[in-house]
């Protein structure tokens, strides 16, 4: 019974199979970081596809404020739209997760979460580095009327604070691998003690709960005795 309960402990299922409760999940560090993270993922690329593409007075052809640089543009809203789609994805495997029984497929779902959030913030790393120095080298005379600017700004702020809120992210994520690590039950599966009836039968004991460790002979002693024979009834 002890492995059992570890085993239904092991990488943050304490509840495996138990209903799920709103109020609870969101009250987790986990969960408010992964919001936050939809969040400025969703300011990013709304930012720059919205006000992200500018002209001078007298053109017609609006280019990337940043420089001119369509890849900068086009990095900002792919990599924000990709962000928020795996923000979604991930907020389902944690209303999901409590639901896993199996601490094989719980293993592959936190380093998958540590995996995805390291990824993600290398990438907003990456994003912040580019859209800054796109920024800086911007010319003055490709946007004389400053049109966007906040906009961009407010694109590279929020690349920079994804940085950390994904690194944190993927910190949780390994605090609760390193968890179900010291658990020592990297290959125990849970089971069901009510699925088998033996399985929750005393050592022994046969499905249909009589003993079988009773010797035949003593069964057969108490049930005739040779020696004295059948005794009569006295009225």
């Amino acid at each position: 019974m002890e492995g059992v309960m570890q085993g239904m402990q092991a990488y943050g299922a304490g509840k495996a199979g138990g209903a799920f409760d709103p109020l609870t999940f969101f009250q987790q560090p986990q969960t408010i970081l992964r919001i936050v993270c939809w969040l400025f993922s969703i300011v990013i690329f709304g930012c720059i596809a919205n006000e992200g593409y500018v002209n001078r007075p007298d053109e017609i052809e609006e280019f990337c404020i940043f420089n001119r640089n369509q890849n900068a543009c086009n990095y900002a809203v792919g990599m924000g739209t990709l962000a928020f789609l795996s923000c979604a994805a991930f907020l389902a495997l944690d209303v999901y997760f409590p639901q896993i029984s199996s601490v094989k497929d719980r293993k592959k779902a936190v380093l998958a979460d540590i995996g995805v959030s390291a990824f993600w913030s290398f990438v907003w790393f990456v994003g912040f580095c580019f859209l800054a120095n796109q920024w800086q080298v911007a010319k003055e005379e490709d946007n004389p009327l400053r049109e966007g600017a906040d906009a961009a700004r407010a694109a590279i702020t929020f690349a920079f604070f994804s940085i950390f809120t994904w690194a944190v992210q993927a910190f949780l994520g390994f605090q609760k691998y390193k968890l179900g690590a010291d658990s020592a039950l990297f290959s125990q599966e849970y089971v069901d003690p009510t699925a088998d009836p033996n399985a929750a039968a005393p050592m022994g004991t046969d499905y249909t709960g009589y003993t079988t460790d009773i010797d035949p002979a003593a069964s057969t002693e108490l049930a005739f005795d040779g020696s004295a024979g059948y005794q009569g009834q006295e009225y």
